[in-house]
């Protein structure tokens, strides 16, 4: 649904942050991770077991007040300063399918109606925790963080989502912004974003970040002071790529629920020349059962109208010659 905010993010000495970070709760994961001294500020750092945007946050408002509430939130001036720029992960990289994956179920179980620069918007958020010391240094560490936990920074991650195919075409769109994205593309309008809500509802986390843009149904939100700075963001990809496994136990599922997302190959499928199947269809596979598949040998027979032109005619002159019988028969 909305993307986690950081629940459990890792401030590397910082003392309030460390002892939230050694929570039992809120694991470490230090491996890969670069160190820079980054101070949160007392406020932020207090609230960071709440940043998140599923059903356990805690919260003003939710529904329509909550919009307007949001709206009366002002943009922090200057609010574009963009990141450094993502070193792009090379696609012969034995990592980058992997990174792919992970990045592309997260524009998609996250905005997967928002337009495409909301998907733009959520893939620059990932990559943005990517770089900042806070997070884990890998694509699927960010975005798989705390998925076993009570909190997790995405909810789709440990609310079973994932259970759930994908839609092909939202799909399909997500995967190409996040190649974009892995190509080193930046959406300079959030700048340099770590966090974002639904604006249907108003968390008391909000209050304690920096407000930078409004996406479609999304709220984006960079940390306050230096910690939000481009110059924070130092850290570099990890050069390697891990899927957590799931405990899908808690969802009363099995692994074999939740294998690899039932998409077609990209080549078998083209948008506007072939009718995608459905589990409706009750026909053979040369059959195209009332709809209209261009790739069949089947074709729709409509008569030349060229051709027709004399039975068009006739029947022309047999309606006038009774019209004008029938005139003529009225007194």
């Amino acid at each position: 649904m909305i993307g986690r905010c950081a629940s459990g993010l890792r401030m590397i000495a910082v003392a309030a942050f460390a002892a939230l970070a050694s929570s039992p709760t809120l694991p470490v994961e230090p491996q890969g991770l670069e160190t820079k001294q980054v101070s949160l500020g007392p406020d932020v750092a207090l609230r960071l077991s709440q940043m998140s945007t599923g059903a356990e946050q805690s919260v003003f408002l939710t529904g329509p007040s909550a919009q307007a509430r949001n709206s009366r939130i002002p943009l922090v001036a200057g609010r574009t300063r963009s990141p450094p720029q993502f070193a792009p992960i090379a696609h012969k990289d034995a990592a980058f399918g992997t990174a792919l994956k992970c990045l592309t179920q997260a524009i998609y179980y996250e905005a997967a109606n928002e337009p495409r620069v909301g998907k733009q918007a959520v893939a620059q958020v990932v990559l943005n925790r990517l770089s900042h010391p806070a997070y884990p240094n890998s694509v699927c560490g960010v975005v798989y963080q705390g998925a076993n936990q009570p909190i997790c920074q995405f909810s789709f991650t440990c609310d079973g989502a994932l259970l759930r195919d994908p839609l092909r075409d939202q799909w399909l769109e997500s995967q190409s912004v996040a190649r974009e994205a892995l190509s080193g593309n930046q959406l300079s309008s959030v700048g340099t974003a770590t966090h974002y809500h639904a604006n249907y509802v108003v968390p008391k986390w909000a209050y304690t970040l920096t407000k930078l843009e409004v996406i479609g149904s999304h709220i984006f939100y960079r940390f306050p002071g230096a910690p939000g700075e481009p110059s924070a963001f130092s850290a570099s990809w990890a050069k390697g790529e891990t899927i957590p496994a799931i405990n899908w136990a808690r969802f009363g599922a099995t692994a074999n629920d939740a294998g690899q997302p039932q998409i077609a190959p990209e080549d078998t499928w083209v948008p506007g020349l072939t009718v995608t199947p459905d589990e409706t269809d009750r026909h053979t596979q040369n059959d195209v059962g009332g709809r209209l598949d261009t790739t069949k040998t089947w074709r729709l027979s409509i008569p030349d109208p060229v051709n027709a032109q004399e039975s068009y005619r006739t029947a022309v002159d047999v309606q006038t010659a009774s019209t004008t019988a029938a005139s003529e028969d009225t007194p």
